[in-house]
């Protein structure tokens, strides 16, 4: 098997952790999580040959409640930063490595620690809600951490006389107070990749495609979000497109789900929701920081490894436990 290494930033195998060419990655995986008695959990956004090793596939939520009862000795978790942060904050005993520990998120980079704690200060007695794409310092700040799987039940639970601050993605924020109806304190942060899907493209390919059900992840702005026919999740869009009658669908994620919908469906079409500028700005360049490689390296050295500190890891884990408990 060659080394796959495309021309994305950030992709390229270390320099000095070079694989011999002739390796099958995918037997070379499985002998490793033997051996090491490994699983590897990975999010739906990443790519499709990562996919096709994992134990487990699925979206934070669900990523977040099988690391919660995995019994491995190490976790590889194929995602982003504050997903195998979560991992190891429910699991401080066990090793939790990461494929690329530079793969993170732009609503946890936009929504610093320190900020979070000021605008916290600023409204005493407010109940603070996080979704989850945040860093474990603020996920210790939180009352109640949320995916959207499970937003809308937990905010409804939350008393109504209570102030709610709602962060760090305003684009989710803004869809819940809608579906709610109760006004929260939302942090200005988005997703970069669901903020750029296009509007107006995506009308255009409905009128080439007039059939075709637009699906998208409350993340997604709001024009995007008027489009939609309909609006959940990642596996939720799964499920709903698997089950539906209709044989062409619009999907308004990243494009990493396509996957698993066409081993679910294939004899359904699934059209990405193209980005306004011309480039592949609706793929998630963090997500993509994770090779097959990179994967196999990962757990052939058991590096990089994610560490914390059992203060962090105490602190965050109840807002964790709240949420799981709800869901």
């Amino acid at each position: 098997m060659n080394v796959r290494e495309l021309p994305i930033a950030g992709r390229a195998t270390p320099e000095g952790r070079r694989i011999d060419p002739s390796l099958d990655l995918e037997t070379e995986i499985g002998r490793l999580k033997k051996e090491k008695n490994a699983v590897i959990l990975a999010h739906y956004y990443q790519d499709s040959d990562i996919q096709d090793v994992a134990d487990f596939i699925g979206d934070s939520l669900q990523l977040a409640q099988e690391a919660a009862k995995t019994q491995a000795d190490v976790i590889c978790f194929a995602g982003v930063h504050f997903m195998a942060e979560t991992a190891k904050i429910l699991n401080p005993g066990r090793i939790v490595v990461v494929p690329d520990m530079e793969a993170g998120c732009s609503l946890a980079d936009g929504c610093p620690p320190e900020k979070f704690r000021a605008w916290k200060a600023r409204h005493p007695g407010a109940v603070t809600v996080s979704y989850i794409n945040c860093s474990a310092e603020v996920k210790a700040l939180s009352d109640y951490i949320v995916t959207s799987s499970n937003a809308e039940k937990i905010v409804r639970s939350l008393p109504a006389d209570k102030t709610i601050l709602f962060g760090p993605d305003k684009n989710l924020g803004a869809w819940l107070e809608k579906r709610i109806g109760r006004k929260m304190e939302l942090w200005q942060g988005s997703c970069i990749v669901h903020d750029t899907f296009s509007e107006r493209k995506i009308v255009g390919l409905k009128e080439r495609h007039p059939e075709a059900l637009v699906v998208a992840h409350p993340e997604c702005e709001e024009p995007v979000l008027k489009l939609a026919d309909y609006i959940g999740s990642t596996t939720n869009i799964l499920k709903y497109a698997l089950a539906s009658s209709k044989k062409e669908f619009i999907v308004a994620t990243e494009p990493g789900i396509l996957h698993q919908m066409q081993k679910g469906a294939p004899d359904k079409v699934f059209i990405p929701a193209p980005p306004e500028a011309n480039c592949a700005c609706n793929e998630c360049p963090h997500m993509r920081k994770n090779t097959l490689e990179k994967t196999y390296l990962s757990l052939r050295d058991l590096t990089p490894r994610l560490e914390m500190s059992e203060d962090l890891v105490e602190r965050a884990l109840l807002p964790i436990e709240r949420m799981l408990s709800l869901s």
